[in-house]
């Protein structure tokens, strides 16, 4: 029988030097790649806390903008009113004037005085205000503020007989309810 050859691996010492060598560049591409991510880890971050900076003051920004329109908002609401307002005014100073004449018409004078009525009425009617006259409607607590009670025959209990003073809404809101006097039915007859 023969021997056969067996695989032996010689070291030689060279090859352990090329080895050691090749382990070295390693060392220093790993540590390279780190501190190439570390920097660019700091660079990210450090561009978001600049978006977060810039997105601090665009947040103020608006803040203050938003404290601002609504400041002039609440300073020039009234002014579409006003601005329909502002005819009814001049009719109202031309019937004083025409009321100091000395030769004043009171019938001309309160036909005027109706007619800028109206208009008041119709200004602020364009504008959501609605009148509250309930005359011979059933009294509504909601609507209406009863300031006294009285018997009447003709108008039945619980209904609106007089209103003392028209009540107003606007836009569906109470500004002020209607003062009325309330039927209390008819006269109720006491024995003796």
């Amino acid at each position: 029988m023969s021997a056969e050859p067996t695989d032996t691996v010689k070291t030689n010492p060279t090859n352990v030097s090329e080895e050691a060598g090749a382990a070295v560049p390693a060392a220093e591409a790993t540590s390279s790649a780190a501190a190439d991510a570390l920097a660019a880890a700091k660079k990210e971050a450090a561009d978001n806390y600049d978006r977060y900076l810039r997105a601090v003051a665009d947040l103020e920004n608006f803040r203050r903008r938003t404290v601002r329109e609504k400041d002039e908002l609440r300073q020039f609401a009234a002014s579409g009113v006003l601005e329909d307002l502002l005819p009814v005014m001049d009719n109202l100073g031309l019937a004083v004037q025409a009321a100091k004449q000395p030769n004043a018409d009171l019938a001309s004078l309160t036909g005027g005085v109706e007619m800028v009525l109206s208009q008041l009425k119709s200004a602020l009617t364009n504008h959501g205000l609605k009148e509250i006259n309930p005359a011979k409607e059933a009294f509504d607590p909601n609507l209406h503020e009863a300031i006294s009670t009285q018997a009447s025959a003709e108008v039945a209990e619980g209904t609106v007989l007089t209103v003392v003073r028209t009540g107003y809404s606007l836009n569906g809101r109470l500004l002020r309810p209607a003062s009325v006097v309330v039927s209390s039915g008819p006269a109720k007859e006491e024995n003796a």
